[in-house]
């Protein structure tokens, strides 16, 4: 029995707010994640809320005016800042006060709902801001299935390095370039060299790509010098978005070797921003997939009883493709993938463990990208590099288009979605961008 299911995943209970009651809805009471928002054309800083139905309930506010009760003092100050670092920075104990803290007020059969209801504010009038302000950015590589596909196309002879079964392999991203959903993407310019070219060219990217990934935020960290075991890191994350980690092929092709992704990653990564608390997902965890038995058990520090039964994440993902000339022509988006983050061969405990194992300091607030979730289906490939494979079999649009890569005017869009039985379906809400032509 999973020990920290308690009232708040409770499938029957229902919200005064309407909205939060359809069948479809992310954002169920049972889902309640967090954020940081700005309403339309508003100065200054942000301020702390909750997803719930199509609304956004402003918990700095509601805190301030003490409509939620007796908080912990640590908490109410955290909800008064314009991110949510000083709130990670408490941990899940404290994540999980206030979701039954928001939870009891939100729930249909709370008291003062007329008081509670003027600290709604309708979600198509506000802007989402980052959730938080992130230090530092680190890039996985966690799905095998990525991994092979993406190696057997430049190195067919041995598409796995002899490392990918023993460490998961990630890089250091770009912190500045983190925009929420709905921010839209330049393609960007770099150096390009066709194999027949005799010196590299400078000029736009004309093999811009996305990457369907999952994002995990650092909650507590860990000392300079110290790591974090495995049977720990659960403890250690404080939730999950969705994210794009837009990459310009061409210039990455040029540029990775040997200190490998550079400036075709760093340009833009987008995120969902709700922060779905790693609370509101205890339902839909799920054993660690089983490794074929030929491949070697993980190192004894990346493994643990605790993430072989519930490491992984129940969450099924879908990325669309909207085309301007699809938009002009009222044409629904098209679903490029589908795609399990169940398929992953490193759990996010895994990598939160070998990112501390040397003793790299992680902070509140940190972000951690799973790496390109793919399956091992055609149509579960989560980048236009798989899913086209190089480009040799594109995607055939709506309307007739076909996408070798992403095209001026292209919008990508994902979703995330977990569903089990016997408990509320909760989402992600949106991750999307709109591709700008290059300056």
């Amino acid at each position: 029995m999973n020990r920290r299911l308690d009232q708040t995943h409770d499938s029957t209970v229902r919200s005064w707010v309407a909205s939060a009651g359809k069948p479809d809805s992310d954002f169920p009471i049972q889902n309640l994640p967090l954020g940081v928002f700005q309403r339309k054309a508003g100065r200054g800083p942000g301020s702390i809320g909750v997803a719930i139905g199509d609304e956004v309930f402003d918990l700095g506010r509601a805190s301030r005016a003490g409509a939620l009760g007796p908080l912990d003092p640590p908490i109410a100050d955290a909800l008064s800042e314009a991110t949510l670092n000083r709130l990670m920075a408490l941990g899940r104990p404290a994540a999980r006060l206030l979701r039954r803290a928001v939870h009891a007020a939100l729930r249909a059969d709370a008291p003062e709902q007329q008081q509670l209801a003027a600290y709604l504010v309708p979600g198509t009038e506000v802007d989402m801001l980052l959730p938080c302000a992130i230090g530092d950015y680190t890039d996985f590589y966690a799905s095998i299935h990525h991994a092979r596909n993406v190696g057997s196309m430049f190195r067919p002879d041995q598409p796995l390095m002899p490392n990918y079964k023993w460490v998961p392999v990630g890089y250091h991203g770009r912190a500045s370039s983190v925009v929420p959903s709905g921010t839209a993407v330049r393609r960007p310019l770099g150096q390009l060299k066709d194999d027949a070219a005799p010196a590299p060219v400078v000029g736009p990217s004309r093999a811009l790509d996305y990457e369907c990934e999952v994002a995990a935020w650092v909650g507590t960290g860990n000392v300079l010098g110290e790591s974090i075991p495995v049977t720990e890191a659960e403890d250690h994350l404080f939730g999950l978005s969705l994210l794009n980690d837009w990459s310009a092929r061409d210039v990455q092709r040029w540029e990775y070797q040997p200190l490998g992704p550079f400036l075709a990653k760093n340009f833009a990564t987008t995120i969902s921003p709700w922060i779905v608390t790693a609370d509101a997902l205890e339902p839909f965890l799920v054993p660690r997939p089983p490794r074929p038995p030929d491949d070697p058990a993980p190192l004894a520090y990346l493994d643990g009883e605790s993430d072989r039964e519930r490491g992984g994440f129940g969450i099924d993902l879908t990325v669309w493709l909207s085309s301007a000339g699809m938009r002009d022509e009222g044409l629904a988006p098209f679903p490029v993938s589908r795609c399990s983050f169940t398929n992953m061969y490193w759990t996010m405990a895994q990598l939160l463990t070998h990112h501390a194992s040397n003793g790299c300091n992680l902070r509140p607030g940190d972000l951690l990208g799973s790496g390109t979730v793919s399956g091992p289906d055609k149509e579960s490939r989560g980048c236009l590099l798989e899913r086209t494979w190089r480009g040799t079999e594109p995607v055939v649009l709506p309307g007739g288009g076909v996408r070798r890569f992403l095209e001026d005017g292209d919008e990508v869009g994902m979703t995330g979605r977990c569903e089990r039985e016997g408990f509320a379906g909760i989402g992600f809400g949106e991750c999307r961008g709109v591709v700008l032509a290059a300056r």
